[in-house]
């Protein structure tokens, strides 16, 4: 297990607006830091955060960037909030970093999210399991569950969220400036987790931004294969949806929802009435032989 600091900072400012009667208020907005990423003193990347929990996000980056593949190969992460930098040693240094880190994709995530082009090309090995479902009053449970979280959202607003669930229990929720930042969190507490009790097969991922490629290969990575957000679904992350197995679904809201794809994942036990149409007047007049 590597050595992690536990680097604390507020993760909201007050600041003083104008309001619509032209009077000060004060109010509280989200942090939004630069945390500079050094891999054996070499710089990888510098994320944009709000800086809840550092450590996770940089081990989660280092996951699903697929640049470690083991957490036994990092020794250690050290995060200075005074420099704004976070410093990871690894025990035998990352083989062939240039070449990995050499092409990259600017992703639609917050804060130009970014993802190793390499990634793109590892797709069509991600496979998730077969039989995982869930059961439609889960996901229901799943969506209250998240409107009732107390939240940076609640109080700042201008923040993603993103939770972990085992079935309908809420298991970690994470906020972040941007979404990728989020997902990249949790993917790092799963991974200093005891392996047996954090297999991803009886996960459900849920996030408050739109589902991109990017949120579905990071989540297929973790092997997760049910992923739900209160946002939509872009054509490259329903195409890479379909492709690795995994159930997307969007615009999950209290009882309402639209899966995009693979619908056999879901359980239909709790649909809601369907509404009644109005009868038009057209609909009275008799059928033309």
């Amino acid at each position: 297990m590597p050595h992690l600091t536990a680097a604390q900072v507020p993760l909201t400012c007050d600041v003083t607006v104008i309001n619509e009667f032209g009077q000060p208020q004060r109010i509280a907005i989200p942090a939004e830091r630069a945390l500079t990423v050094y891999v054996d003193k070499r710089e990888l990347v510098t994320l944009m955060t709000l800086g809840g929990h550092p450590e996770w996000l940089v081990l989660g980056y280092l996951r699903n960037q697929r640049l470690v593949t083991s957490l036994d190969d990092i020794e250690s992460v050290t995060v200075d909030w005074d420099v704004g930098a976070a410093a990871v040693k690894t025990r035998h240094g990352i083989d062939e970093i240039e070449a990995k880190t050499a092409s990259k994709v600017v992703t639609t995530g917050c804060g130009q999210g970014s993802m190793f082009g390499s990634l793109m090309a590892e797709v069509e090995r991600l496979q998730l399991p077969v039989k995982a479902t869930l059961r439609q009053s889960q996901l229901q449970n799943v969506v209250n569950t998240i409107r009732l979280q107390d939240s940076t959202y609640k109080s700042a607003g201008s923040v993603h969220g993103c939770g972990l669930f085992r079935g309908d229990e809420l298991l970690l929720f994470v906020e972040d400036v941007g979404r990728h930042n989020a997902v990249d969190t949790i993917a790092g507490w799963m991974w200093l987790q005891d392996p047996a009790q954090m297999r991803g097969d009886d996960k459900v991922f849920y996030t408050t931004g739109r589902l991109t490629s990017e949120m579905v290969i990071k989540s297929a990575q973790m092997g997760i294969p049910v992923v739900v957000s209160r946002s939509g679904m872009t054509q490259m992350g329903l195409a890479v949806a379909q492709q690795v197995g995994l159930c997307a679904v969007g615009r999950a809201t209290h009882r309402r929802m639209l899966c995009f794809s693979h619908p056999e994942r879901l359980v239909f036990d709790a649909m809601p009435p369907v509404p009644r149409r109005e009868v038009s007047e057209s609909d009275m007049q008799p059928a033309v032989a």
